[in-house]
């Protein structure tokens, strides 16, 4: 029988939790001993006594929070998993969270408890697999989480991984489609690795020719080549005991592939024309828009460098995978782009959103800031309509009386069906609604269109389900027609 510590200030949460993981059987027999506190000591000391091996922690606690006891959780229980709990969703607790030693960090309220017995199960196997404690690296430098944007479960995911990631200094792989923000994620990775500033090196392995390249990277001497007047340190050494961003690493030449791989295996380089030994002090995070493995296989790419470099990968998904992050994007990027061209466009009609949230967004995000920014650029007030956006094609073709899950009614200005009641606020800019009304009409029209059957209103929105509940729950969205 495992022990499982439940910590909680909302009694009737803790009660409920207890009943529901004792009434788990396993072989016949209660699968869990489960045992609750309601603070930051107690939880301390119940730990001590009973040594569980999995702890549901709440963030917040009438003592201390959930983040600031993790650490001597781990100490008191050794490999105990710890889960936190948390009714807010911050990205930036999440990071701290993960690299301080959380197995996992979810939100409540819990829509069912299937989620919550997944990820115990889970622990415990992790558990007994691995008898040994995680290490504990506590961020403690005021980094932020810069330009990640976003709630759906890939961003979710992503953001527990680069928590996993920025305690150590493991060599990092970064795969993703061109403008999914590769170089952003390796800057959070740097920025939460570290507890004091240090260099932050990138080079764009595609945007500089071969002849070259190997001297921006290693460096050169005085007389190496002609050209060459004065020694030149290159990215590596520049990049002391920080990180070397290498973008686009799919496009070197498999020449300057070997010499990596080299470098790499023994951690020294010269400067070209050089013969002085110089450490490799740097963390190598690399990136590439290509298939690696793919390219490997086509005798494009070494395999042993590949090797080399894929000790840690991470996956950034493209737009077009997380749409229900779209109107998020459109809020953060807006505020950006007003500030960088002087302007002040902050509402965005609904069917504009609904065009915006369907395109396909080959360029994924920076596709996406690109339109964006000519559309503020050419926006007279403080209004985003479609006349200020390039052609808004669908992203698959229209079929069905209810295209798009909006009824048929008059023309708003990209061409697209709007309904009735939407109809009056096109002619009146003041009366524009905001990114978060639009959402919520959005959902409330295609909850009607659907007659609330959820399934249907996440197809068409382009979510997931947990979202779509979320959503409903902060846009308080009736469901009585729900299936």
């Amino acid at each position: 029988m495992e022990t499982l510590l439940i910590v909680d200030d909302d009694l009737s949460l803790l009660e409920s939790l207890k009943m529901h993981f004792e009434d788990i059987e396993h072989e016949g027999a209660p699968r869990y001993q489960v045992v609750t506190a309601t603070s930051a000591a107690e939880a301390l000391r119940v730990a001590h006594e009973v040594m569980p091996g999995v702890v549901i922690l709440d963030m917040k606690l009438p003592d201390r929070t959930g983040l600031d006891i993790i650490e001597e959780m781990k100490s008191l229980c050794g490999d105990a998993r710890i889960i936190l709990v948390t009714a807010f969703h911050d990205m930036e607790t999440t990071i701290r969270a993960m690299k301080a030693g959380a197995f996992d960090y979810i939100h409540k309220p819990f829509p069912d408890l299937t989620a919550l017995d997944i990820v115990v199960s889970r622990a415990l196997e992790y558990r007994q697999l691995s008898r040994r404690a995680a290490t504990v690296n506590v961020e403690t430098a005021a980094a932020r989480l810069g330009d990640i944007v976003g709630t759906s479960p890939l961003i979710q995911q992503l953001v527990k991984e680069i928590g996993k990631v920025s305690a150590s200094r493991a060599t990092v792989l970064i795969n993703g489609e061109s403008g999914t923000g590769k170089e952003l994620i390796a800057r959070v990775i740097h920025n939460y690795s570290y507890d004091e500033p240090k260099p932050f090196i990138g080079i764009n392995c595609s945007a500089i020719v071969d002849t070259l390249l190997e001297s921006e990277l290693f460096g050169h001497e005085k007389g190496a080549f002609t050209g060459a007047n004065a020694v030149k340190p290159g990215k590596f050494e520049l990049a002391e005991d920080g990180t070397i961003f290498l973008d686009e690493i799919g496009d070197m030449s498999l020449m300057l592939q070997a010499k990596l791989l080299r470098v790499l295996q023994e951690r020294e380089f010269e400067r070209v024309g050089g013969v002085k030994r110089i450490k490799l002090r740097a963390r190598v995070i690399a990136a590439t828009h290509r298939h690696l493995a793919d390219e490997v296989a086509s005798g494009r790419f070494r395999e042993d460098l590949y090797q080399r470099l894929k000790v840690i990968t991470l996956q950034i998904p493209p737009l077009r995978e997380r749409r229900e992050d779209i109107p998020l994007l459109v809020q953060h990027l807006l505020e950006r782009i007003n500030e960088k061209v002087h302007k002040r466009v902050t509402r965005v009609p609904p069917e504009v959103l609904a065009h915006l949230t369907r395109l396909p967004w080959r360029g994924n995000v920076r596709e996406l800031e690109n339109v964006l920014t000519r559309a503020v650029v050419l926006a007279p007030g403080e209004v985003l309509l479609s006349e200020n956006l390039p052609a808004l094609e669908p992203a698959q073709p229209e079929h069905g009386p209810h295209t798009n899950g909006h009824a048929h009614g008059p023309q708003g200005p990209g061409g697209s069906a709007l309904p009735n009641f939407l109809v009056a606020h096109i002619d009146d800019p003041s009366r524009i609604p905001t990114l978060e009304e639009a959402e919520r009409m959005l959902i409330e029209l295609t909850m009607n269109v659907t007659k609330g059957h959820k399934g249907k209103t996440c197809q068409i929105l382009g979510i997931s389900r947990p979202t779509l509940e979320r959503k409903l729950q902060k846009y308080g969205v009736r469901q009585d027609q729900q299936p």
